[in-house]
């Protein structure tokens, strides 16, 4: 079966997660941390490790969308309501340092050069997502790029995959899912793509393998992998 189309996620996928999103999240609690006590209350909220940088595996963070961390940081932030909050985060990942995964222009160049359309699709909303492609040269590489705010819902439900699918006009089957968790690999699965699990975020091999046709280190792979399926 050949690849015509190819969907991204943006964080942990095009960039690596522990380096982006930890360097956010301190910063986060910076912010809002009235003392170190109260940041010790929010990063475990969170399931955020601030000595390390790094994340519990279950962190609301890695995969869910602002609503669902704020919700998470609520009970501790008694000055915010979850609206103003999660508006608050939103911001603020607006202007987060990204740091690429592998360098992203030759890679997806590559890519389009195969003559494939390439989607993106995560559970960041839409203004910060253009604004991370934009930061780092790449948005012109992308046919449709979607967040959980764009109308198709959150991952894992299949509705930005299936939108992408429908805006260029190509087959599920032919299109594969790419990404670094299961709520990626998941929301691939329901459109009916094929699904591709990286390594630059926080899930393990053993978590996503049920999940992924392939698992690969990054996404500087992909290419080798969508040839090597040509009959």
């Amino acid at each position: 079966m050949m690849i015509d189309g190819v969907v991204f996620d943006k964080d942990g996928t095009l960039f690596d997660f522990r380096q982006s999103w930890g360097v956010w999240t301190a910063r986060l609690l910076e912010v809002l941390a009235r003392d170190e006590t109260h940041a010790a209350q929010l990063a475990a909220a969170i399931g955020y490790y601030p000595q390390a940088r790094d994340f519990h595996p279950e962190s609301p963070v890695i995969a869910a969308t602002a609503e669902e961390i704020s919700a998470a940081l609520l009970p501790h932030l008694p000055g915010y309501t979850q609206p103003s909050l999660a508006a608050r985060l939103n911001a603020m990942a607006e202007g987060a340092a990204m740091v690429p995964a592998v360098p992203l222009r030759p890679v997806l160049g590559a890519l389009r050069e195969r003559g494939l359309r390439l989607g993106l699709a995560t559970n960041d909303t839409e203004a910060p997502a253009r604004a991370h492609l934009t930061a780092h040269g790449v948005l012109d590489l992308f046919d449709f790029v979607a967040g959980y705010d764009s109308g198709y819902g959150p991952k894992p439900g299949p509705g930005m995959c299936l939108a992408f699918a429908r805006e260029t006009g190509l087959d599920p089957a032919r299109i594969v899912m790419v990404g670094d968790s299961c709520h990626d690999l998941i929301a691939g699965r329901a459109a009916g793509m094929r699904t591709v699990a990286v390594l630059t975020g926080i899930a393990g091999i053993e978590e996503l393998l049920p999940h992924a046709d392939a698992v690969l280190p990054d996404i500087g792979s992909l290419g080798a992998w969508i040839d090597g399926l040509a009959p």
